[in-house]
C-alpha cells in the first residue's frame, strides 16, 4: 500500500465522517427546528386561548355593566313614575271637596277622637281652607274646638289641651301609610309584574 493510497483512504474516511457529521447536524437541526416550530405552535395556541379568555372576560364585564346600567335606568324610570303617580294622588286628594271631603274629614276626626277620653278638652288643627268645614263639623261635638291651620292636604290633627297627646290623622298621613304598606303592589300593578 502506498502512501497515496493510505492518504486517499484517510481522506475518504474523513469525507465519510464529515458527511455523517453533516447529516447528523442536519438531522439535529431539523429536530431543533421541528421542536421549535412545535413549541411555537403551543405558545401561539396558548396565547390565542388566553386572548379568547380575556375577550370573553371583557365581554362578560361589558355585558354585566350594561345590564347594571339598564337596571339603574329602569329603577330611575320607575322611581320617577311612582313619584308622578304620588303627586297625582296628592293633587286629587287636595282637590276633594263637598260631601266627599266632609265625609272623609269627619271619619278621620272620629277616628282620632277615639284615642282620647270622652271628657278631655281637645283642639283640632286643619288644612288651609278647611276652617269653615271643620267649624260646621265641630258643631256636633261639645269638647272639641278649632286650634288653627296645619300644613297638610286635609284631615285633622287633634291635641289634648291637658295631656300633650297629639293624634295626626291627616290625608297625608293616611296616604303615607297606604303608600308605604302597598308600594310593592302599586309598583307591580303599574309595571305589570305579577
Amino acid at each position: 500500500m502506498s502512501l497515496d493510497t493510505v492518504v486517499e483512504e484517510i481522506r475518504e474516511d474523513a469525507r465519510e465522517r464529515a458527511d455523517e457529521i453533516r447529516q447528523e447536524g442536519e438531522e439535529r437541526a431539523d429536530d431543533i427546528v421541528s421542536a421549535a416550530e412545535s413549541e411555537a405552535d403551543d405558545i401561539r395556541e396558548e396565547a390565542e386561548a388566553e386572548v379568547e379568555r380575556e375577550i370573553e372576560r371583557e365581554r362578560e364585564q361589558a355585558l354585566s355593566s350594561a345590564k347594571l346600567d339598564a337596571k339603574h335606568e329602569r329603577m330611575s324610570a320607575r322611581r320617577d313614575a311612582l313619584e308622578s303617580v304620588r303627586e297625582e294622588v296628592e293633587n286629587r286628594i287636595a282637590g276633594l271637596d263637598g260631601d266627599e271631603r266632609e265625609e272623609l274629614t269627619r271619619a278621620l276626626l272620629d277616628d282620632a277622637l277615639d284615642s282620647f277620653d270622652e271628657d278631655e278638652q281637645l283642639a283640632v288643627h286643619y288644612a288651609s281652607g278647611d276652617e269653615e268645614l271643620l267649624s260646621d263639623i265641630l258643631d256636633d261635638y261639645t269638647h272639641v274646638s278649632l286650634a288653627g291651620e296645619y300644613d297638610c292636604l286635609g284631615g285633622v290633627v287633634v291635641e289634648s289641651e291637658s295631656s300633650r297627646v297629639r293624634v295626626k290623622n291627616t290625608f297625608d298621613s293616611v296616604l303615607d301609610d297606604v303608600w308605604e304598606d302597598d308600594l310593592k303592589q302599586i309598583s307591580n300593578r303599574l309595571f305589570d309584574e305579577q
